[in-house]
């Protein structure tokens, strides 16, 4: 009976805290639906074609971009030898560390027309204007397409990567014993054999675009993250912003079952391959040339040219710069990143052991759908949280006035409560699959030593399992944190007055064409991006064949 009652604790505490990150989910189907006038049919006429063509293009751009260069740079990586691969096998990951909407400001301020390098043109040239000559438009369809493909193609390499290095070499001896190629070896073998784990990368990618708020709204792209946001503070039509989110979230939704069908396909594939030894093919002659030149144009664009550049702009303009601005904003960005981090981990844990422990399939269900949250953009996210929120503190304040003659003003609203649990809906799906995975590499015999001793779950949650999931919990926190640090839009949507991040300090400055003035924030917010790119290179070096480690070491 005891058992039965600390389960129940759980299970009760589990669907409670499942339905409280639901509730933006709940309060966008309500605030959509209690629309006075026909909204949608309006939305259908006028800018829903738009927002459905520039995200087609979007996705159908950058899906192919990342597609290309991360098959391409894992394959190199993973199966041949050149001079240089060591290196460029960590550098690929590099790019991770950019938001898009960084690489975006610093690309508009290099390319526009008065950047220096239309200048430099204009001078080796003799042109006077633009109407001398032709330059590709920056701020476009094309612009963000490029620009998201050099930061995200590190989810299609990481997955290519680590896939062609699980197949079983025999089949690449097989296919060349029966004259094949390594042309044909690669397209008609490895590459349908890593095609789950391609399609994940490339879906992941895509739903990254979707969310994408900072670089649309630079380069003037209408989605419907850009519509969102409009639509809310610029027509101040809340039912009509929700109809958007929530066609939004109909076509992540696609690709959530994309990419679940695609790693349960992963999966079987995996359970059934062999590790056996995959010596890598070298490279000589024009090819151990080509390849290195071909891995470093992503590292070289997405991430060494750019990142100069803001150390450059930096170290320029630093001292024309408000630093105690800087400060306060650095201070608000870290204060906001490790509270979240800390109450996302201390969530994921309690959220995972209580799915754990429990017997009920519905709450491990409930538990589990904290993960959606990680696919609705930040935008949706705002929306979904600001408006219970709101009418919350609009009844308390009637009450207020009614009963006592005071208005008790914004309780929750326009404070760092809203704008914390805004990133708990984001991002708790990241504290609770990285903890997951830590609580799959602790057997039940453990727990069940514990209970014999005596020990409620409780102290064997604290006793048994906090210590063997360190690991796991600082891993989470750091996710966590760093992408905290990075998010823009639901932060421009529900900061509080006279409050600033790193982020929206920087798009503020993007915005009022201060790119330089905005280097310094977006240059930290690169570097503390850098930190999960060095965790997941070892991370990958430890998943590797211990035979290709010890290569690699010799």
């Amino acid at each position: 009976m005891r058992s039965s009652a600390h389960s129940g604790g759980w299970n009760f505490f589990t669907l409670s805290l499942a339905l409280l990150f639901a509730l933006p989910f709940f309060s966008l189907l309500f605030t959509a639906a209690s629309a006075e006038e026909n909204v949608w049919v309006h939305l259908l006429s006028t800018v829903m074609p738009g927002y459905l063509k520039n995200t087609f293009w979007l996705m159908l751009g950058v899906g192919s971009g990342t597609l290309v260069l991360g098959v391409s740079t894992g394959w190199l990586i993973s199966m041949t030898e050149f001079p240089g691969r060591r290196i460029m096998e960590w550098a690929l990951l590099l790019p991770l560390a950019f938001p898009g909407y960084i690489i975006a400001m610093v690309y508009v301020e290099l390319l526009e027309y008065s950047g220096p390098v239309q200048t430099q043109l204009r001078l080796w040239f003799g042109w006077q204007n633009f109407q001398d000559y032709w330059f590709p438009p920056v701020a476009s369809i094309g612009g963000a397409v490029t620009m998201l493909s050099l930061v995200l193609y590190p989810y299609v390499y990481l997955l290519a990567r680590t896939a062609f290095l699980q197949q079983p070499a025999t089949l690449m001896e097989a296919s060349r014993m029966l004259g094949k190629s390594s042309k044909n070896s690669f397209l008609h073998v490895s590459l349908p054999l890593a095609r789950p784990a391609i399609v994940v990368g490339v879906s992941l990618a895509m739903m990254e675009t979707l969310a994408d708020f900072g670089t649309m709204q630079l380069f003037a792209v209408q989605t419907f993250t850009t519509g969102i946001y409009h639509t809310w503070f610029g027509a101040y039509n809340a039912p009509g912003a929700a109809q958007l989110a929530l066609s939004l979230l109909m076509f992540i939704s696609v690709f959530v079952f994309l990419e679940r069908y695609s790693r349960k396909q992963q999966r079987s594939h995996t359970q059934n391959s062999i590790q056996t030894q995959h010596p890598r093919n070298s490279l000589s002659g024009i090819k151990a040339v080509a390849a290195p030149l071909f891995c470093l144009f992503p590292v070289v664009f997405g991430f060494a040219l750019p990142a100069g550049l803001l150390i450059q702009w930096a170290a320029n303009s630093w001292r024309e710069v408000m630093l105690e601005r800087f400060f306060s904003d650095a201070g608000n960005s870290l204060l906001l990143a490790g509270l979240t981090a800390v109450l996302a981990v201390l969530l994921g844990v309690l959220m995972v052991y209580g799915s754990r422990i429990s017997k009920r399939r519905r709450i491990r269900w409930a538990a589990r759908s904290v993960s959606l949250g990680y696919t609705f953009p930040g935008p949706v996210v705002a929306l979904g949280v600001l408006l219970p929120f709101a009418w919350f503190d609009r009844t308390i304040d009637a009450w207020m006035q009614a009963t006592f003659g005071i208005s008790s003003g914004y309780l929750l609203s326009g404070t760092l409560v809203i704008l914390v649990f805004a990133y708990l809906v984001r991002f708790l799906a990241l504290a609770y699959g990285t903890v997951e995975s830590g609580f799959g590499r602790i057997t039940s015999e453990m727990e069940d030593a514990s209970r014999s001793l005596g020990k409620n779950t409780w102290q064997t949650l604290k006793g048994v399992h906090v210590p063997l999931l360190r690991g796991s919990m600082l891993t989470a926190g750091l996710l966590v944190f760093v992408d905290v640090m990075k998010e823009l839009p639901a932060t421009l949507m529900l900061q509080p007055f006279n409050f600033s991040t790193l982020a929206t300090r920087a798009y503020g400055y993007a915005t009022e064409e201060l790119l330089r003035e905005a280097s310094l924030w977006c240059l930290t917010i690169v570097v503390v991006g850098l930190f999960p790119v060095i965790f997941l290179n070892r991370q990958l070096r430890e998943s590797a064949p211990q035979n290709l480690q010890d290569k690699d070491h010799d």
